[in-house]
């Protein structure tokens, strides 16, 4: 009967041990199927487009998001609600000049993730997000389903030195201002 107490004992921490050992896996975002689109507000209405993930990973403990990382390449910004020759390029123009996020000195805005915590049928992420060389701590809801793990989370652009048209900073903007915050929805596909 000891031997049996002894071999059940043994055999537990064997299997206990190794569960303990398991490293997380990192799984590589497929950029061609994942996708960033992007609205930002003015007082006269909207302008929508997307930006193209260079890299990315998620870091998973079994099923369960531990961790990740992203590169953005900010030269792609794309404007999708004009069309060619009807402001598109203009626009374009302007979000990648010094007057919004200065594509030519700052190419790449990344998102490391710091924290996560298991929320309802998703997670709380808090990561460090870098726009134009400046890094702050951002909080996001994230859900993963079906191999996609997918947000929706808005950026202050000011607290990143982008005040180009901030009623924030501005007087006398009126009809001119652009709200200070951007939405980002955010589609990675595993």
């Amino acid at each position: 009967m000891k031997k049996k107490i002894t071999t059940a004992f043994l055999a537990l921490i064997v299997t206990t041990g190794a569960i303990a050992n398991t490293e997380p896996v990192e799984k590589t975002v497929n950029v061609k199927e994942s996708t960033i689109t992007w609205t930002g507000k003015k007082v006269l209405g909207q302008h929508t487009g997307t930006i193209n993930l260079k890299s990315g990973t998620l870091e998973m403990d079994g099923d369960q998001l531990v961790g990740g990382s992203f590169v953005v390449d900010m030269t792609t910004i794309a404007v999708t609600d004009l069309k060619a020759g009807e402001g598109k390029e203009k626009l374009e123009g302007h979000l990648n000049s010094a007057d919004f996020f200065d594509t030519t000195n700052h190419s790449e805005a990344t998102f490391v993730i710091t924290e996560v915590a298991k929320s309802g049928n998703g997670y709380s992420v808090v990561g460090d997000l870098t726009i134009k060389g400046i890094t702050l701590p951002t909080k996001v809801n994230m859900t993963i389903e079906n191999g996609v793990a997918t947000t929706v989370f808005n950026v202050d652009r000011t607290k990143y030195g982008v005040r180009y048209g901030s009623a924030s900073f501005f007087d006398n903007l009126k009809d001119n201002a652009i709200s200070d915050n951007f939405e980002l929805a955010v589609s990675l596909t595993l």
